[in-house]
């Protein structure tokens, strides 16, 4: 009985252990992450050529004639 106890205790401990997911510090490093990425999306959209090149696109879709 005492050997089937233990066995189950330590089951129950190895299950506690596992990591399951992401800790608070891995969270935040995943939203700056994020944040930095998006920042830098945003410039690359808003600069002056690509800007240009999505207005030209929308220009030429605007203008089509079906």
């Amino acid at each position: 009985m005492r050997k089937k106890a233990a066995e189950m205790w330590a089951r129950l401990r190895e299950r506690c252990r596992r990591d399951a997911g992401m800790v608070t510090s891995e969270y935040a490093m995943g939203i700056i992450a994020a944040v930095g990425f998006a920042l830098l999306l945003y410039e690359v959209v808003t600069s002056g050529q690509v800007k240009a090149e999505l207005q030209s696109i929308v220009k030429r879709a605007l203008s089509a004639r079906t």
